[in-house]
């Protein structure tokens, strides 16, 4: 039988700890949430996450596909087509990033509010 391996995101050489890094990224989350409703294109991505440079976008897609969460399909045409979309582990995150997003949106009033920013 395995030991079974136990991970703890507080010690720093744990790579469950390089994970949370990778899911909490900004773009990461964006990024999946935009493949939610299906492939998408490169450009399409850029399009859809506004502000993200050419050079994080495709850094952090590479970094997705290595970790399982996101597939990218190339299709052999001219010119080539290249499309991502979520892999089922990928599409794990959704109700949890869902959820975070749903919670940054509702208490957003709140937050500006401690921040001094919200006007009157």
């Amino acid at each position: 039988m395995d030991p079974v391996l136990v991970y703890s995101p507080y010690a720093s050489d744990c790579p469950s700890r390089q994970l949370l890094d990778r899911i909490g990224d900004r773009w990461t989350v964006l990024i999946i949430g935009s493949l939610e409703e299906g492939p998408l294109r490169f450009s399409e991505l850029r399009r859809r996450v506004e502000g993200i440079s050419q050079k994080m976008l495709t850094q952090t897609l590479r970094s997705l596909e290595t970790d399982g969460l996101v597939t990218r399909t190339v299709f052999a045409e001219i010119p080539p087509r290249v499309q991502y979309e979520l892999s089922p582990l990928g599409r794990s995150l959704l109700e949890p990033l869902g959820a975070l997003t749903r919670w940054a949106t509702e208490h957003m009033d709140e937050v500006r509010a401690a921040r001094g920013t919200l006007a009157s």
